[in-house]
């Protein structure tokens, strides 16, 4: 998995990583919109460019092993990684693959994530990753999720 500096063209090479407790000193909301604190008693992750410290994304997970789902509660990019004058592209894509493979790694067949966006970010999760509506969240099954994961992992 990677992410692409926008000034240069580079790629850097990434890894998701759970989140230890000394990193909860440096999420402020400033940088990364949410009070992360408050997600402790579930699953979260952060994105950095492998080999370095600083924290580019964030994403909360909750598995519902009897829905065959993980629900991605939160998901956030750090702010300079945020619209159109970001510095790196695929932090949001990779989390989401990344929660995807966590998905199929479970579930199997029937793998399916699924999140609440802000409704600012409706329509962009339906474009960029050919969410689908339901109900309330968006979500993947089936064969879409594992284009999503082929698509931002080039590890498969």
């Amino acid at each position: 998995m990677n992410i692409i500096e926008l000034q240069n063209g580079k790629i850097h090479p990434i890894e998701i990583l759970p989140i230890e407790i000394q990193d909860f000193k440096i999420l402020n909301s400033n940088r990364y919109f949410f009070n992360w604190k408050e997600e402790i008693k579930f699953e979260i992750y952060k994105l950095c460019i492998e080999g370095k410290n600083d924290i580019l994304g964030l994403m909360s997970l909750q598995r519902i092993p009897t829905e065959w789902r993980v629900h991605i509660r939160l998901l956030t990019v750090s702010s300079e990684n945020k619209g159109q004058h970001k510095l790196y592209d695929k932090i949001a894509g990779n989390l989401i693959a990344f929660a995807a493979k966590i998905s199929v790694s479970e579930y199997n067949a029937l793998a399916c994530i699924s999140l609440r966006p802000k409704s600012t970010l409706f329509k962009h999760y339906i474009k960029k990753y050919k969410m689908n509506i339901t109900g309330q969240t968006l979500s993947l099954e089936l064969p879409e999720i594992l284009n999503l994961i082929n698509t931002y992992d080039d590890e498969v």
